[in-house]
């Protein structure tokens, strides 16, 4: 899978201002006025190859069911989205762009810390979201 063949759709409502692009079913949606990376797509990809490992539905009651945990404990729903596991696996390896020729099958289980975030993290986190 390389980024070139990742769907890419672009429109003026999708994701929410505060993110470059949401990955829905393995179709990339982004706003209009946003160039993605390699970096975002790979992180992008990652998720995919997530998505496909849960069967896409898993994916997403994971998701939305780790944040709701996660958003109990920090009360703070940027620190929980970046607390998630699949989120921590994408942002720990998107810059490593032969991430998924190596990867290994489910590795957000084991690879990734699923700790909180610090504040500086959030922080810096919260900056890359920002589109331009």
């Amino acid at each position: 899978m390389q980024a070139e063949d990742a769907m890419i759709i672009r429109n003026p409502l999708i994701p929410f201002p505060r993110f470059l692009a949401v990955n829905i079913c393995g179709l990339i949606f982004t706003r209009r006025n946003v160039r993605l990376t390699p970096v975002d797509l790979n992180h992008e990809r990652i998720h995919t190859r997530q998505m496909v490992e849960t069967l896409f539905v898993g994916f997403y009651l994971w998701y939305v069911v780790e944040w709701l945990v996660r958003l109990a404990i920090v009360h703070n729903g940027l620190r929980a989205y970046h607390a998630i596991r699949f989120e921590r696996e994408a942002y720990d390896h998107e810059r490593d762009l032969d991430y998924l020729r190596r990867r290994r099958p489910y590795a957000w289980l084991r690879g990734t810390s699923p700790t909180l975030p610090t504040k500086e993290n959030s922080k810096l986190m919260k900056s890359l979201h920002k589109s331009t």
